[in-house]
């Protein structure tokens, strides 16, 4: 199987820089969030279509990064 339609693109979620990958994989739609900052994954999602691919990764990062602490610097 070979992956199809690969889209890389950057956002704002929370506050935070992430990357956002989505594509095809057969028959469904794969996505990933990270934090560009770190290089960290931090949510995929699948769908029948991107959009729903998309919308469940980025609830599930949304849903992780609300809970991220943020320390002032000295």
């Amino acid at each position: 199987m070979r992956a199809e339609g690969y889209r890389r693109r950057r956002d704002r979620l929370e506050g935070w820089e992430v990357g956002i990958a989505s594509y095809k994989l057969g028959g469904r739609y794969c996505c990933e969030v990270e934090n560009v900052s770190v290089g960290a994954r931090l949510a995929r999602g699948e769908g029948t279509t991107r959009e729903e691919a998309e919308a469940e990764a980025l609830k599930r990062a949304r849903e992780l990064l609300v809970r991220t602490r943020v320390y002032p610097s000295r």
